[in-house]
């Protein structure tokens, strides 16, 4: 297993030679599976969307305002999945503007905190992350402070799992695992001190976001392909980085940093690498397949695809990406959706799985679910603002 530094000398050293091979602006043959010649369907995005989340809701409540690990009867609690139930919620709660939303939101955000021994603290560092993240969305849209103050609290605990002196930098996974750092504990975390940037232009905030995005950068990211490798550990007393393991959820929330990087300071550097990882994913075997964000089971890999679509989208909405990778954007987001809205969701059940090319039958985990609904609203936000 290769150290960082010999890993990044074997990439730069074949750039040349990848560069002149790389697929990564070839066209993908994206053909919606049920349209007829003639016949182009009408897609009902904000409608299926307003039955996906009925059907959430009603399917996996849980106690105390939380949603449970499945359709299956079984109660137990995901901090992370529910942090990930609250974006949901926000998502239908902005689409609508329907208030009912709004004390479903609250009563999951008091609920995580009872069903957590009565604390927002956590282990494991990226759970806290993505509440943080959901929590600074319901801040901008509902402007209620209670939000604000447990993302506040949550980013004080995580910055203290930073540290210099194992990998230079990066936040760890866990608070108790001081050698393994992940993608997932810092693009998100440098996404949450941008959040904060925008709302209170604290210029520390954009110096966590630098700081972190430099390490992730240097340590986690192919520089050819903008792939994001996993973690890196010490093991065996060596450093190794884990770049066989590549996950949509991580490529998604590398995306998203570069496009709120880009955001906050105008550096075009910025949206170029957005752009790069974006044209990576689209045509990656190692993330699609035959054009479909690949099946990466239920359990937590159930919730990956969705993440990368929250940020994916909000790079097509970019106006400042060029024609060319809009479309190709586009076509492989609307392949995608239409495909799932066709043959994935279990109707009248409105139910996903994991696999978007065909509905599920039996267990359904809420994480699945949870992708699935993110891809719906999402479809629903792009078709409203003219991009479907």
């Amino acid at each position: 297993m290769k150290t960082i530094s010999a890993i990044k000398s074997t990439l730069l050293a074949g750039a040349g030679l990848l560069i002149a091979v790389s697929c990564s602006d070839d066209p993908i043959p994206l053909t919606n599976p049920d349209f007829s010649e003639g016949n182009e369907k009408v897609y009902t995005w904000s409608e299926t969307a307003d039955s996906l989340q009925q059907a959430t809701y009603n399917t996996f409540l849980g106690s105390n305002g939380t949603f449970t690990e499945n359709n299956s009867g079984n109660p137990a609690f995901h901090y992370w999945r529910n942090a990930h139930m609250l974006d949901v919620l926000y998502d239908g709660y902005t689409r609508t503007g329907d208030e009912n939303y709004l004390p479903k939101m609250k009563a999951l955000l008091e609920g995580i905190k009872i069903k957590n021994n009565n604390t927002y603290n956590n282990v494991f560092n990226d759970d806290m992350i993505w509440l943080a993240n959901a929590c600074l969305r319901a801040y901008s849209a509902t402007n209620d402070q209670q939000y604000k103050d447990v993302a506040q609290e949550l980013w004080t605990i995580i910055k203290q799992s930073w540290s210099d002196d194992v990998f230079g930098g990066g936040i760890t996974w866990k608070q108790d695992t001081p050698y393994q750092k992940n993608a997932v504990s810092n693009a998100p975390a440098a996404i949450i001190a941008l959040q904060l940037y925008e709302i209170d232009g604290n210029p520390e905030d954009l110096e966590w976001a630098q700081k972190i995005y430099d390490w992730q950068k240097n340590t986690l990211v192919d520089p050819i392909s903008g792939i994001v490798w996993d973690n890196i550990s010490i093991q065996n007393g060596v450093e190794v980085v884990n770049s066989s393991w590549v996950f949509t959820y991580n490529m998604g929330t590398w995306i998203g940093l570069n496009h709120m990087m880009y955001e906050a300071t105008g550096q075009a550097g910025y949206l170029n690498e957005a752009v790069k990882a974006a044209r990576t994913l689209i045509t990656s075997p190692q993330l699609t397949t035959d054009g479909i964000l690949k099946d990466e089971g239920q359990g937590d890999g159930g919730l990956f695809k969705g993440i990368l679509v929250r940020y994916f989208t909000q790079l097509i909405m970019e106006p400042n990406i060029n024609s060319t990778d809009k479309q190709a954007f586009v076509n492989f987001f609307r392949f995608n959706a239409t495909t799932a809205y066709n043959r994935g969701i279990l109707r009248p059940a409105m139910l996903f799985g994991p696999n978007w090319r065909n509905a599920p039958s039996g267990n359904v985990d809420l994480s699945t679910q949870i992708s699935g609904v993110m891809l719906i609203e999402a479809a629903a936000m792009l078709d409203e603002a003219g991009h479907l």
